[in-house]
């Protein structure tokens, strides 16, 4: 059929200049921008959440430890909830137990720790005149650098023994540190007594109920994992102490039994813990004893001691249970040490821990075939 002449052929579509096709896939450039922004903005929210936990510490470092160790301690509340009691007695029940286990141990290191403090003047005399021994190799060191023509001038200085000038910030930190730990415990009898309704609480927050599944799995992995770790950590720690408390009985050392509780507790922190212990049995040692050779025995044998517990043991134990990674532990301590300070440490582990099972279950790693 013929068009009439006032008809209109139908128009080609013809492709707008301004208007970008909808199939041309965002070039190099574009991804690589949009990349560095959403890094950008990840990065700004980390260091956020670091600024505010650590201007934040009197608060946000008690309530984080009563969440983890009341997380630790949530398997014997429900022991004893299985058993007939109810979910608030078992927390205030468990929770006077630990507390009586602390005021035991800090009894026992109490007693010597201020016997010592008593005796500072007499002591720091003493551990002066025992380390006269080293000043002929001191003198042979400061000839040495005279040859090489290196400055002299710490060869006139006197020896000196540090000055006690930690007492009065000691004493300064105190009354934080009290409330801190009245917050500590009133947040972690709450939490215990609570665990089963939040618990509840936060699985039926999501919608779908692969999201709840999810969940349900995330809180007991983390609840077990830490159950576990608690049991093993502790159980390792009293071993240690119980190891150290007979070689200073052994070995003659004044209050075995006390430095033994001491070497249990500060093992709870990796690496700090062992070698605060060392430094402490160097200087009983050397103080209490008549040469510096008997002084160090114990020392030694703890150093002995440690290196099997922190290369065989512990690694065996804990990694094959919890698959920790020794860089990943030596990280997470150096962080959470710089940022809460000893308590940090203690929670290092446990929060590595309930991070990896996070990743685990919300980003699981899937492993390419290699070429």
């Amino acid at each position: 059929m013929r068009a009439l002449p006032n008809e209109r052929a139908p128009a080609k579509d013809v492709a707008r200049p301004n208007e970008p096709d909808a199939d041309v896939e965002p070039s190099p450039t574009m991804l690589g921008l949009s990349d560095v922004v959403a890094f950008s903005l990840l990065a700004l929210l980390i260091i956020t959440v670091v600024a505010v936990l650590y201007v934040a510490k009197a608060f946000f470092l008690p309530i984080v430890a009563a969440f983890v160790v009341g997380t630790m301690l949530s398997p014997a509340a429900g022991f004893l909830e299985r058993n007939h009691i109810p979910r608030a007695v078992s927390a205030i029940l468990i929770v006077c137990v630990v507390l009586g286990l602390v005021t035991f141990v800090v009894g026992l290191i109490s007693v010597p720790v201020m016997e010592w403090t008593g005796r500072l003047p007499e002591l720091a005399e003493l551990l002066k005149e025992k380390l006269h021994i080293f000043d002929r190799p001191l003198a042979l060191w400061h000839e040495f650098q005279s040859m090489l023509g290196a400055s002299d001038a710490f060869s006139t200085a006197p020896f000196q023994m540090p000055k006690l000038e930690w007492i009065q910030p000691a004493i300064e930190f105190l009354p934080p540190t009290f409330t801190e730990f009245l917050l500590f415990f009133a947040t972690l009898i709450l939490f215990i007594a609570s665990w089963r309704d939040l618990r509840r609480g936060l699985i039926m927050t999501f919608t779908s109920r692969d999201s709840r599944l999810r969940a349900l799995r995330v809180l007991n992995a983390i609840e077990d994992h830490l159950g576990s770790y608690l049991i093993t950590v502790t159980l390792i720690n009293m071993g240690v102490g119980v190891a150290t408390g007979l070689v200073c009985w052994a070995t003659g050392m004044p209050n075995p039994a006390g430095l033994g509780a001491l070497a249990a507790t500060l093992n709870y922190l990796p690496i700090i813990g062992p070698v605060a212990v060392f430094a402490i049995l160097t200087v009983v040692g050397v103080v209490g004893f008549p040469s510096i050779g008997e002084g160090l025995i114990a020392p030694v044998v703890f150093v002995g001691l440690t290196f099997l517990e922190g290369h065989f043991i512990t690694p065996t134990i804990i990694g094959r249970r919890l698959e920790l990674n020794a860089l990943a532990v030596f990280i997470s301590l150096a962080f959470w040490t710089w940022l809460w300070g000893p308590t940090g440490a203690f929670l290092s582990s446990p929060l590595l821990i309930m991070s990896l099972i996070l990743r685990e279950h919300f980003a699981p790693s899937s492993t390419p075939q290699l070429p």
